[in-house]
């Protein structure tokens, strides 16, 4: 089984995750997103596998959300994901991908439901 975490090594949230694969004997391929942030189509599959919006996968606490104005509802997808991909640590974390399927690790258990 092939796994990849999205992984932001300062995030307890993403290293619980982590740790939680590991635990389980997944070593899984770690991301390091804020390093090499996913691009706007990788965003458009994860949100497809999660069943979410783009708004929905924004970190809405981080300064720049208002900085770039995010909170404008009139924004669209288009601009929310190039906002994601030019700042990465607007996109939540920790996600999980295994088998075609992806889940948020917040709580880190979470990500059980799409393992084995």
């Amino acid at each position: 089984m092939s796994v990849r975490i999205y992984h932001n090594s300062r995030c307890s949230k993403s290293r619980g995750t982590l740790e939680l694969l590991q635990a389980r004997g997944i070593e899984p391929e770690v991301v390091n997103y804020l390093d090499t942030p996913p691009s706007v189509d990788e965003l458009r599959t994860l949100l497809c596998m999660l069943g979410m919006t783009p708004r929905q996968l924004l970190r809405t606490g981080e300064a720049d959300y208002k900085e770039q104005g995010l909170d404008d509802s009139a924004l669209g997808d288009e601009a929310l994901l190039k906002a994601m991909v030019a700042h990465p640590k607007l996109i939540e974390r920790p996600i999980v991908v295994a088998d075609g399927k992806a889940a948020i690790g917040r709580p880190p258990e979470a990500v059980l439901a799409i393992l084995p």
